[in-house]
């Protein structure tokens, strides 16, 4: 089980490094906004993983909240894109 564990954090860390270079490095707002949602998720198979591995189910309500302020953070960047792109035309 060590192993795994092990095997679990290198990979998401490795997934969670690169990821925020594309936050911080860009280049649009829509890379940015898929390099958090991706992050939401490696966040969220982290903690199922975690579940999984340690037999309990305490972590479902944390699930529920990253999911939903992804969805709702995807839904403002797209907001504010389409509107952005709707003034420029």
């Amino acid at each position: 089980m060590n192993v795994l564990m092990i095997i679990i954090v290198a990979v998401f860390s490795i997934a969670a490094i690169l990821t925020m270079f594309r936050i911080i490095r860009g280049p649009s707002i829509l890379d940015r906004a898929v390099a958090s949602d991706v992050l939401l998720t490696e966040v969220m198979c982290v903690l199922g993983a975690e579940m999984a591995i340690n037999g309990h189910t305490r972590s479902i309500p944390v699930l529920l909240i990253i999911a939903a302020v992804g969805v709702f953070g995807s839904i403002s960047v797209a907001r504010y894109v389409a509107r952005r792109d709707n003034t420029t035309s």
